[in-house]
């Protein structure tokens, strides 16, 4: 069965409003063949995305619109296992809404990702001058520093690229601290007899967005500052710095950059080493 995931915008909405708007769809859910899994609520711009598995978009709406009227703005189908390394490793409170657990108890989840894009500089030299298992390697050794270091800082891989992984991060925070490990991991084998660097993009936003595609607009600007990096380099949107604020980390702003697809040019921060 399909899943969706759907956004409704109702500026001043609560937590109380929101968690009794679920249950309606839970008590109606049944009727039409649809599965309410979660949501998630940004209450400070007052967004809800909400996750469910139903025949098609109409039923879905249709649960909405018999059990409590809020119809969603915008609904797109979403591939399992996409949203999956996007949107997982959060609980769901007895609500049904995603929560992140954390010192103080459970925190409400966003919704908002930070996707980290990683790409290997000169891949294609390396193999050309070195050889298929010593390219092999490389991409190897990469993949466990990566690996280890999103394991470190709650990342989930979303996928493999071939020279590179594609993660998400609940924290802009987490995945700054991600990319900054991994740099200063590849920086200690920078005399070995292949030096391996990298370039990092880092951008986030909201889940559903302008186009047909889980964070389609945050998946596009990751990869275009991971592609505009310089080797070596970490770059990251303005929302991610912003989002970093008061966490202890640095960076330096690098102004505005025109990158392919965005129609305005794109501030660029330049994560401090």
């Amino acid at each position: 069965m399909p899943m969706y995931m759907d956004i409704h915008e109702v500026l001043g909405a609560t937590a109380e409003a929101v968690a009794r708007a679920h249950l309606a769809d839970m008590a109606t859910q049944n009727k039409y063949g649809v599965e309410y899994h979660k949501y998630w609520f940004n209450e400070s711009n007052g967004k809800i995305f909400c996750l469910c598995t139903a025949p098609d978009a109409a039923l879905a709406s249709r649960v909405h619109q018999e059990a409590h009227g809020l119809v969603a703005s915008k609904i797109i189908e979403v591939d399992p296992e996409i949203a999956d390394g996007f949107m997982g490793g959060t609980e769901v409170n007895p609500a049904g809404a995603a929560v992140l657990p954390t010192g103080n108890g459970m925190e409400r989840d966003t919704g908002v990702r930070s996707v980290l894009f990683t790409d290997m500089v000169d891949s294609t030299g390396i193999t050309q001058r070195h050889g298929d298992e010593a390219a092999m390697d490389c991409i190897r050794f990469h993949d466990a520093i990566v690996r280890a270091a999103l394991a470190e800082f709650n990342g989930r891989e979303v996928k493999h690229t071939g020279d590179g992984i594609m993660a998400s991060f609940a924290s802009s925070a987490n995945a700054v601290r991600c990319a900054a490990r991994v740099q200063a991991e590849l920086a200690k084998r920078a005399d070995t007899a292949i030096p391996l660097q990298l370039r990092i993009g880092i951008a986030a936003g909201e889940p559903v967005e302008s186009n047909q595609d889980l964070f389609g607009s945050t998946v596009q600007l990751a990869a275009r500052l991971c592609a505009c990096a310089d080797p070596a380099q970490s770059l990251v949107s303005s929302a991610v710095a912003d989002l970093c604020i008061g966490k202890g980390l640095a960076f330096d702003y690098l102004g505005e950059r025109a990158l392919k697809g965005f129609e305005q040019p794109v501030r660029v921060h330049a994560v401090r080493v």
